[in-house]
Formats: structure tokens, C-alpha cells, sequence
């Protein structure tokens, strides 16, 4: 297997910690946040951009380690469409069930008129 120059392996580092970071922010904001919806902005986000900022890292090391290497884009762009679909999906499903909010959460259904699509 061939070596990379340095500024290679710091470049891929660099995305790799990146894409790690975010990810583990995300995991902490799925823990910690109160409530479904608010939960659901922690993976949908921050988990995104850092499985995102891996993709990057591994598509440069293996691209300039060997060949050009676009398996990895096609994951990307599997997850980036297939993402916020499911947040979507997700989050009218917790409409519907009207799980329980906490105060701090703004609940739009409290004043739906306000929203609304007809004339006034």
C-alpha cells in the first residue's frame, strides 16, 4: 500500500476529526435533549454533516492513495436525500400521535389560524 505525503494525511485527518466530531455532538443531542422534537434536529443535522465529513476524508484518502474512489459520493448522496425525508416522515408522525412537549418546545397546533392557508 502506498504512502500519502503529509499535507494528504492531515487533509484526510482533518475531515475524518471533523466528520467524528460532529457526529458525536449529534449522538450527545440525541441523549440530552427533552423531547421527540427536539431530539429529532440532533441526528438529522449534525449526525449528516458528520457522516458526511468521513465520506469526504475517506473518498480523498482512498482517491489519492490508489484510484479515483466515488463509492463513497454515491453513499452521500443516498444519505443526503434519504435524511430529511425521514425527518419529515418522523416528525409528522409525532404530529399525529401528538406526543407531549416540553414548555420550551414552541407548539405551532396551539394557534393554527396563525398557519393557515385560508383567507382571513
Amino acid at each position: 500500500m502506498n504512502t500519502l505525503p503529509q499535507w494528504a494525511e492531515l487533509l484526510v485527518s482533518f475531515f475524518i476529526i471533523l466528520g467524528a466530531s460532529f457526529t458525536f455532538i449529534g449522538s450527545l443531542g440525541l441523549l440530552r435533549l427533552p423531547d421527540f422534537m427536539a431530539r429529532l434536529h440532533a441526528p438529522t443535522k449534525a449526525t449528516t454533516l458528520g457522516v458526511g465529513g468521513i465520506i469526504i476524508g475517506s473518498m480523498l484518502y482512498f482517491s489519492l492513495s490508489d484510484t479515483l474512489s466515488l463509492h463513497e459520493l454515491l453513499i452521500a448522496i443516498f444519505l443526503f436525500l434519504t435524511a430529511p425525508i425521514s425527518a419529515h416522515l418522523l416528525a409528522k408522525a409525532g404530529l399525529h400521535l401528538e406526543l407531549k412537549l416540553t414548555d420550551n418546545t414552541r407548539d405551532l397546533r396551539k394557534k393554527p389560524e396563525q398557519y393557515s392557508d385560508k383567507d382571513s
